[in-house]
């Protein structure tokens, strides 16, 4: 047998698609992994979660490299996507239907480029109830998908930088550099909030964790064609 890299330890970089779960490529890669080298076990990691909504670098680590996991989620990530302004959600975001419309003709260039420096430094954040935060044992997107209600505290983030960087209302586009556990769901309601309006997240990518950017990611079709060209004999 030819010698198995991933056991001795990888770190893959791969571009996560629309609607799979992180845990969902994890078990994808695993899977590609055992079946290639004929394993009957590997262990494979993922360094932060990305929401089935939102596509972008996601970084694996497998074998020994499991360990450092925890060094590549501690670094900080950038994010490009849109916030749609004059509407919320449940969850932030297009998992949940729109429960309030808001009127955004008044609203101007000025108006939100002021509001978008309110938040960078160090904030305080509630993490959305749809998430995969755990309170008393539970998930809090099962409390949220039970029609529970829950007090969720804030807690300290750190946005580097917040570029609004196109306007066609409702429309906004960005891009944040922020630390590690800040949910741009969240940035996307209280930005709506902060204008006496409302907003929800409707694109997410996420481009860069510490040095690594999401242009060295491959797809998983492009890991697997790559994975199944190396030797085994």
């Amino acid at each position: 047998m030819a010698e198995n890299p991933f056991s001795e330890g990888r770190v893959i970089l791969i571009d996560k698609p629309l609607n799979w779960t992180s845990f969902q490529v994890v078990n994808k890669v695993r899977w590609l992994i055992r079946k290639h080298y004929q394993l009957k076990k590997i262990k494979v990691g993922h360094a932060g979660t990305l929401d089935p909504l939102a596509t972008g670098l996601l970084i694996l680590c497998t074998g020994p490299k499991t360990k450092i996991i925890d060094t590549y989620q501690a670094q900080h990530k950038v994010y490009t996507g849109t916030f749609q302004l004059g509407a919320t959600t449940p969850s932030y975001d297009l998992e949940t239907e729109i429960d309030q419309t808001f009127d955004v003709s008044h609203l101007t260039p000025s108006d939100l480029t002021s509001v978008s420096h309110q938040f960078i430094g160090t904030i305080e954040q509630a993490p959305p109830i749809f998430s995969a935060i755990k309170k008393d044992g539970k998930r809090l997107y099962e409390i949220a998908r039970s029609g529970g209600t829950i007090e969720i505290p804030k807690r300290p983030v750190t946005i580097q930088s917040f570029e609004l960087t196109h306007l066609q209302l409702p429309d906004v586009g960005f891009e944040i550099a922020c630390s590690k556990g800040t949910y741009i769901r969240s940035i996307a309601h209280d930005f709506g909030k902060a204008l006496d309006n409302g907003a929800h997240l409707t694109a997410l990518r996420r481009t860069q964790i510490g040095d690594f950017h999401v242009d060295q990611a491959q797809t998983i079709e492009a890991f697997e064609q790559e994975l199944f060209a190396l030797p085994t004999s």
